[in-house]
């Protein structure tokens, strides 16, 4: 760092200087941004794919903005019907249910894509609903038939008392007529407490949308919504049961298996900030967040086209179909096996090409998790795969519309997967890791836009709050690789007040304002 006589020597900022002349060019700065792959139809089941690949058209959005929200919707739906034991003999066991994210800018269509990725369960929904209601409006009728049976039993019991306290009254007590519940699918705003509620009349998991997923994340790291988090962390299991004994109906509220599958969308800034503070060790370091396995923030290309045209009417129906028959799927249906010990949970296994094949993935993946090769986070984040790819693989076994053991190829589909969103895990950790970088390039981008002036200090930056500079830390971090790299330059101001410490002021390179 210069002092401002060294500046004033030099005539950097004197009145005749040739200030272009003194500066050299400045260095590219790091990018946080790694390449992605790109979307592969085949990873979709067949029937599936068309549907996907009609509406990221129509949309012109990203296929994965439809593809994997349909994904994590139809493992919802699976839930727990059926589980996979990914290997041959021991009582390992997974769900289906998968937690993701679209991560996008504003105005790239990440909303209305999941929207019409989750058509089909809406209509699931409203195909319940309707269903509930006529069985409500039997159930109501036969109010008054009920009352009069009751009142019929309570004079038999007395007339038959009366004769002998002792005698046996089995028979007079009746079986009560169960009130008829409403199938849900979907969860929107709701507290975990009615979500566990929900749970208990729903078996068989639901899906939780939330547009915008980090404000959910960003209320579950606050102190007072511990027991919240430790319940979405209990949820991503899919196969454990929970007990609530802090709401107001009562303790010992029992939920027999806490089935969550979760999608939802949010920008790349708020991502990478909630990352950051994640990998720095704040109140998200606890793998809530590697647990979002299908997340992808894929690149948006400038190109656009106009498709003007209705869905595709075949694609779309086969997409329904899809989603009717996983919802109609008992475990008899599709040659599921069952334990002895845990009746509970029917499971399917890999044939003996698909267990191979898992087999020769997992070792090598394991032996990667163990090599220390990885950043902690991306560690704990692929650690998560394990999960991951057996749940995909029975997705797409089932989806595809087959029974029985599952095989090579939806194996090879989720493996296909797990690679692809191994490279978006990639860049969103990259980006968290290398905030700084992010933080850097923001100064940059206002400094050419005029938002910030061409010399300024730190405490101006830090007061227009932009995404990754909302703290002073952040913005010094961001101001030492800009001046590492040659984009500013910094000195030391002496104050007016004699003895006071001096003001540390950056300048920009006007080379690289000029870029």
């Amino acid at each position: 760092m210069r002092s401002w006589s060294d500046i004033e020597d030099d005539g950097s900022f004197g009145p005749s200087a040739t200030v272009v002349d003194i500066w050299t060019d400045p260095k590219p700065l790091p990018s946080s941004m790694p390449p992605v792959k790109a979307f592969d139809f085949a990873m979709l089941p067949p029937s599936l794919e068309p549907w996907v690949r009609d509406i990221s058209e129509r949309m012109q959005a990203p296929a994965e903005f439809v593809a994997v929200p349909a994904i994590v919707a139809a493992g919802s739906v699976i839930g727990r019907k059926v589980g996979i034991r990914p290997q041959g003999s021991t009582d390992w066991y997974e769900v289906a249910n998968l937690w993701g994210c679209i991560v996008g800018r504003p105005g790239v269509m990440k909303s209305p894509a999941v929207q019409q990725a989750l058509k089909p369960l809406n209509r699931l929904q409203a195909d319940a609903r309707r269903e509930y209601e006529h069985a409500m409006a039997k159930f109501d009728a036969g109010e008054i038939e009920r009352e009069m049976r009751s009142e019929a039993r309570k004079q038999a019991l007395k007339q038959r008392l009366k004769g002998n306290p002792n005698a046996d009254t089995s028979d007079l007590a009746g079986e009560a007529e169960r009130v008829p519940t409403l199938r849900r699918y979907l969860a929107n705003d709701t507290s975990y407490q009615s979500l566990g509620e929900l749970l208990i009349q729903n078996q068989n998991g639901m899906l939780v949308h939330r547009d915008e997923l980090l404000s959910l994340l960003r209320t579950l790291d606050r102190e007072e919504n511990i027991e919240a988090r430790g319940f979405f962390l209990t949820a991503w299991n899919g196969c454990d049961d929970y007990v609530f004994d802090r709401i107001t109906r009562g303790t010992n509220l029992y939920v027999p298996s806490v089935t969550v599958s979760m999608i939802g969308s949010t920008q790349p800034g708020r991502l990478r900030d909630y990352a950051s503070a994640a990998i720095r060790g704040g109140a998200g370091d606890d793998g809530l967040m590697q647990r979002f396995s299908m997340t992808v923030w894929p690149d948006i290309t400038g190109d656009w086209v106009e498709h003007d045209r209705e869905p595709d009417p075949v694609a779309r129906a086969d997409a329904f179909k899809v989603f009717e028959r996983l919802d109609r799927m008992n475990a008899s249906d599709i040659g599921a096996q069952h334990d002895p010990f845990d009746d509970s949970r029917p499971f399917l296994r890999f044939d003996p090409a698909g267990l191979s094949l898992f087999q020769e993935w997992r070792q090598a993946h394991e032996r990667r998790l163990r090599s220390n090769d990885l950043h902690p986070a991306m560690e704990s984040h692929l650690a998560k795969y394990r999960k991951l790819v057996p749940a995909l693989s029975l997705i797409h076994h089932l989806a595809s519309g087959e029974v029985g053991p599952v095989g090579e190829l939806s194996v090879l589909a989720a493996l296909a997967w797990g690679e692809y969103l191994e490279s978006h895990a990639n860049r969103i950790y990259a980006a968290a890791i290398d905030a700084s970088a992010a933080g850097a390039r923001t100064i940059v981008r206002n400094l050419r836009n005029g938002s910030l002036p061409s010399r300024f200090r730190a405490r101006d930056v830090y007061r227009h709050k932009w995404s990754g500079l909302t703290e002073m830390a952040e913005v010094n971090d961001a101001l030492e690789v800009l001046e590492d790299h040659g984009w500013v330059r910094s000195a030391e101001v002496p104050t007016t007040a004699g003895g006071g410490r001096p003001t540390v002021t950056y300048t920009a390179n006007p080379k690289g304002l000029r870029q």
